[in-house]
């Protein structure tokens, strides 16, 4: 599949998933792309990369941080995040593409780090769930965590019925109704420890970074940015570790020994296309031999909310979960992509 494509395709699942201006400005760089325009000098050099870094997500983030930096005032005029009305916004994006494209070089070559709070609400299920199955206070372990924010799954208010407020009722962070169909179980939860890893973390308290945090927001959906934002004052009071470490290295140490007493939940979610087929093999390696490891008092889950692809083109984001000693692994409901509405089984 050429670049071109991909961008078409990812348009696409933007306007499916609700920000027609991403999807405007893909396609727009999909179609100069190909006639040779000046997208062709930046995003050329990307031909190869693979699919699953999302070369389109990097643009459109490349081009949203300028924006955020109020160094792109022509696109600003488009952008809800910084005040602006979409309107026809690739000739302005194809404008900052000739002025500024050194700077777009170095913005396009970064990883995409998204990391949506909404995705919380899948993860809070998923533990309850663990929870009610080992009767256990849980363990968090996530790979891939980016600045830590769904560390602090347990802080936001999740308001699952009208009166019913699962999580700190108190919380800046609030997701309204985010559960539908047949809800995970009752179950107190307890998070006795927490602990992340990602190749290239982000700091929460670090301008810079929250400024990466929040280019990769699409920018006509603010209701994402308000989430994150209020995310980022809860971690500024309960920041949580991410070391610097690639999944198998931090899985190696974390599950070297089973923990008795906690149920230790493995958890990820879309991470696992921006990991090389080495390193996916070794992660799923080490779980099950954790797994191998476990007993009844010392348990393992692994709940993970990655992306599936139709032949349609479209995705679908199941939420499935591994425990163990017992090996029993289930889907326990299917997600957006950014998390809200969940539907459960």
């Amino acid at each position: 599949m050429t670049l071109v494509d991909r961008l078409r395709m990812q348009a696409g699942s933007c306007r499916n998933a609700g920000s027609p201006l991403t999807a405007d400005l893909l396609v727009g760089a999909a179609e100069d792309l190909s006639r040779g325009g000046p997208t062709a000098a930046l995003l050329g050099p990307l031909e190869d990369d693979p699919h699953g870094s999302v070369p389109p997500l990097r643009f459109a983030g490349a081009l949203h941080r300028l924006v955020l930096a109020r160094r792109a005032p022509g696109l600003a005029i488009h952008y809800p995040s910084v005040g602006g009305t979409p309107g026809d916004v690739w000739p302005a994006a194809r404008d900052v593409l000739e002025d500024q494209l050194e700077a777009l070089h170095g913005l396009v070559a970064r990883p995409v780090q998204t990391n949506e709070v909404g995705r919380s609400s899948a993860l809070l299920g998923g533990l309850l769930h663990a929870a009610a199955a080992t009767g256990l206070p849980v363990r968090l372990l996530e790979i891939g965590a980016s600045g830590g924010l769904n560390l602090n799954v347990d802080r936001y208010a999740h308001e699952v019925a009208d009166g019913v407020v699962l999580g700190d009722p108190a919380s800046p962070v609030r997701l309204h109704r985010p559960w539908r169909g047949s809800l995970p179980p009752g179950v107190r939860l307890e998070v006795v420890d927490r602990a992340g890893c990602d190749p290239s973390p982000l700091d929460p308290s670090s301008t810079a970074d929250r400024l990466t945090l929040t280019s990769y927001v699409w920018a006509d959906q603010l209701a994402r940015f308000e989430r994150l934002r209020a995310a980022l004052q809860v971690a500024t009071d309960h920041p949580q570790p991410v070391e610097p470490l690639p999944a198998s290295a931090f899985l190696a140490r974390e599950l070297a020994e089973p923990r008795p007493g906690v149920v230790t939940v493995v958890w990820h979610s879309v991470v696992r296309q921006y990991l090389d087929p080495e390193e996916r093999a070794a992660v799923t390696d080490l779980l099950l031999a954790a797994g191998a490891r476990a007993t009844p008092r010392a348990p393992l889950a692994h709940l993970s909310m990655e992306p599936e692809r139709f032949a349609t083109g479209e995705f679908r984001f199941p939420l499935t979960l591994t425990t163990w000693p017992d090996g029993h692994a289930r889907v326990l409901g299917e997600a957006q992509g950014h998390g809200p509405p969940v539907v459960w089984r």
